[in-house]
């Protein structure tokens, strides 16, 4: 279970969905004989697919993740966003009580559900050619599958073996100081553009709005 008080919690689906596309590389976990089991993976999130959308990707044929964790127990994805260290330097309640302490601000989502993997060659190129069209989209010359030799193509399918993981259970987490006073949100949005946060600062001052 993620530890998410109610200030920082994210429960719209459309929301969680979108940081899972946003964010693109998981860390997918199981359990196996010897503990837990993970591994780092493009994954691309398919909304309309089951309740709470299906996660779907690939890994190495040689990986032995596959093969060793236990698919009979769900499967956690972690799809960690953007984060930041806060300073309790910035918080205006430093200079006035100086009870204060450093934090981390981050964006969380995290999915569970049970692991398929398969092997199909032609579903293998499926995933393949839509997590390649996914990513290269945004360049001026995106690289297709297509690009490729075909022969080549076909021997870099036999290296991997698909997964995918319809979502059982969703939930998202955006610490975002929401707990601190206006007036210290201010000094972190300031302390963030003042070192190059952008992303974060952002996003503090979208939480911020909000309230």
């Amino acid at each position: 279970m993620l530890y998410n008080p109610p200030a920082f919690r994210l429960e719209e689906i459309a929301v969680l969905h979108t940081h899972i596309e946003q964010t693109g590389l998981a860390i997918v976990t199981t359990n196996g004989p010897q503990g837990p089991i993970a591994s780092h993976l493009p994954l691309l999130i398919d909304r309309e697919r089951g309740a709470l959308g299906t996660l779907i990707g690939h890994m190495a044929r040689a990986n032995t993740h596959w093969q060793e964790g236990d698919l009979t127990r769900d499967a956690l994805a972690v799809f960690s966003g953007v984060d930041a260290y806060i300073s309790p330097s910035w918080y205006a309640s430093k200079q006035e009580h100086g009870r204060v302490v450093p934090t981390w601000n981050y964006a969380v989502v995290h999915a569970r559900g049970r692991l398929e993997v398969f092997d199909d060659a032609e579903r293998l190129r499926e995933v393949v050619s839509r997590l390649t069209d996914r990513h290269e989209s945004r360049r001026n010359e995106p690289w297709a599958v297509s690009d490729a030799p075909e022969r080549f193509v076909e021997s870099q399918l036999k290296g991997i073996v698909g997964v995918q993981l319809e979502i059982s259970h969703i939930e998202g987490k955006h610490k975002m100081s929401q707990n601190r006073p206006d007036k210290d949100v201010a000094g972190v949005i300031d302390g963030l553009g003042a070192e190059g946060h952008i992303e974060m600062q952002a996003l503090v001052r979208a939480a911020a709005a909000k309230e």
